[in-house]
Protein backbone atom coordinates (compact mmCIF):
# COMPACT_ATOMS: atom_id res chain seq x y z
CA UNK A 1 0.00 0.00 0.00
CA UNK A 2 1.16 3.19 -0.97
CA UNK A 3 2.62 6.36 1.94
CA UNK A 4 0.38 9.58 1.53
CA UNK A 5 2.50 12.78 0.77
CA UNK A 6 1.10 15.98 1.14
CA UNK A 7 2.25 19.58 -0.08
CA UNK A 8 0.55 22.60 1.19
CA UNK A 9 1.28 25.57 -0.86
CA UNK A 10 0.68 29.26 -0.32
CA UNK A 11 2.03 30.72 -3.60
CA UNK A 12 2.16 31.42 -6.81
CA UNK A 13 3.34 34.47 -8.64
CA UNK A 14 4.43 36.18 -5.41
CA UNK A 15 7.40 33.48 -5.26
CA UNK A 16 7.76 31.60 -8.23
CA UNK A 17 10.57 29.78 -6.49
CA UNK A 18 8.62 28.19 -3.86
CA UNK A 19 5.09 27.75 -6.44
CA UNK A 20 7.85 25.47 -8.90
CA UNK A 21 9.34 23.17 -6.48
CA UNK A 22 6.14 22.94 -5.03
CA UNK A 23 5.57 20.67 -7.68
CA UNK A 24 8.85 19.26 -8.14
CA UNK A 25 8.46 17.13 -4.96
CA UNK A 26 4.81 15.94 -5.49
CA UNK A 27 6.07 14.57 -8.70
CA UNK A 28 9.05 12.86 -7.29
CA UNK A 29 6.54 11.51 -4.79
CA UNK A 30 4.33 9.91 -6.96
CA UNK A 31 7.43 8.48 -9.27
CA UNK A 32 7.64 6.48 -6.27
CA UNK A 33 4.00 5.86 -5.83
CA UNK A 34 3.07 7.64 -2.80
CA UNK A 35 -0.79 8.45 -2.47
CA UNK A 36 -0.07 12.31 -3.51
CA UNK A 37 -1.80 15.41 -2.97
CA UNK A 38 -1.36 19.25 -3.14
CA UNK A 39 -3.47 21.64 -1.22
CA UNK A 40 -3.42 25.25 -2.83
CA UNK A 41 -4.48 28.34 -0.66
CA UNK A 42 -4.31 31.97 0.09
CA UNK A 43 -2.25 33.35 -3.38
CA UNK A 44 -1.91 29.47 -4.57
CA UNK A 45 -5.25 29.38 -5.76
CA UNK A 46 -4.57 31.24 -8.69
CA UNK A 47 -2.26 28.21 -9.60
CA UNK A 48 -5.66 26.45 -10.34
CA UNK A 49 -6.73 28.67 -13.20
CA UNK A 50 -5.23 27.76 -16.85
CA UNK A 51 -2.84 29.91 -18.11
CA UNK A 52 -1.76 31.46 -14.66
CA UNK A 53 1.37 29.29 -14.41
CA UNK A 54 2.42 29.32 -18.02
CA UNK A 55 5.09 32.07 -17.10
CA UNK A 56 6.31 30.89 -14.49
CA UNK A 57 10.11 29.60 -15.17
CA UNK A 58 12.91 28.85 -12.74
CA UNK A 59 16.43 28.33 -13.66
CA UNK A 60 17.11 24.66 -13.53
CA UNK A 61 13.70 23.21 -13.40
CA UNK A 62 10.87 22.18 -15.98
CA UNK A 63 8.35 25.34 -16.11
CA UNK A 64 5.75 25.42 -13.61
CA UNK A 65 3.08 24.55 -16.20
CA UNK A 66 4.44 21.33 -17.19
CA UNK A 67 4.95 20.69 -13.76
CA UNK A 68 1.76 20.90 -12.93
CA UNK A 69 0.56 18.91 -16.01
CA UNK A 70 2.81 16.08 -15.21
CA UNK A 71 1.52 15.67 -11.98
CA UNK A 72 -2.34 15.81 -13.44
CA UNK A 73 -1.47 13.51 -15.78
CA UNK A 74 0.15 11.01 -13.35
CA UNK A 75 -2.77 10.69 -11.14
CA UNK A 76 -1.85 13.81 -8.71
CA UNK A 77 -4.66 15.56 -7.11
CA UNK A 78 -5.03 19.23 -6.60
CA UNK A 79 -7.10 20.55 -3.72
CA UNK A 80 -8.17 24.02 -3.94
CA UNK A 81 -9.35 26.32 -0.91
CA UNK A 82 -12.90 27.27 -1.51
CA UNK A 83 -12.41 30.61 0.75
CA UNK A 84 -9.40 31.50 -0.74
CA UNK A 85 -10.26 30.91 -3.96
CA UNK A 86 -13.82 33.21 -3.95
CA UNK A 87 -12.00 35.36 -1.92
CA UNK A 88 -10.21 36.08 -5.10
CA UNK A 89 -13.05 36.08 -7.68
CA UNK A 90 -11.63 33.17 -9.60
CA UNK A 91 -13.60 31.29 -12.31
CA UNK A 92 -14.49 27.61 -11.40
CA UNK A 93 -15.02 27.07 -15.09
CA UNK A 94 -11.39 27.72 -15.55
CA UNK A 95 -10.07 25.17 -13.22
CA UNK A 96 -6.79 23.28 -14.53
CA UNK A 97 -6.57 19.77 -14.93
CA UNK A 98 -6.60 17.72 -11.44
CA UNK A 99 -8.19 20.43 -9.64
CA UNK A 100 -10.79 20.37 -7.17
CA UNK A 101 -12.27 22.92 -5.20
CA UNK A 102 -13.06 21.71 -1.43
CA UNK A 103 -14.28 22.86 1.62
CA UNK A 104 -12.74 23.55 5.02
CA UNK A 105 -13.31 19.91 6.06
CA UNK A 106 -11.71 18.19 3.22
CA UNK A 107 -8.33 20.68 4.50
CA UNK A 108 -9.17 19.09 7.85
CA UNK A 109 -9.21 15.46 6.45
CA UNK A 110 -5.93 16.11 3.95
CA UNK A 111 -4.00 16.72 7.45
CA UNK A 112 -5.57 14.82 10.17
CA UNK A 113 -4.86 11.11 8.55
CA UNK A 114 -1.37 11.19 10.08
CA UNK A 115 0.43 12.12 6.11
CA UNK A 116 3.68 13.37 5.43
CA UNK A 117 3.16 16.93 4.90
CA UNK A 118 5.46 19.88 4.07
CA UNK A 119 4.31 23.24 3.14
CA UNK A 120 5.82 25.97 0.66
Amino acid sequence: MPGKFRVSLTHAKDNSDKATVAFVVPNAALGSGQDTRVFLSVEGVRLSQQGHADDIREEGFAPLAELMANFAKAGGKIYVCSPCFKRRKLDENNLIAGATIVDGAKLVEFLADGSRCISY
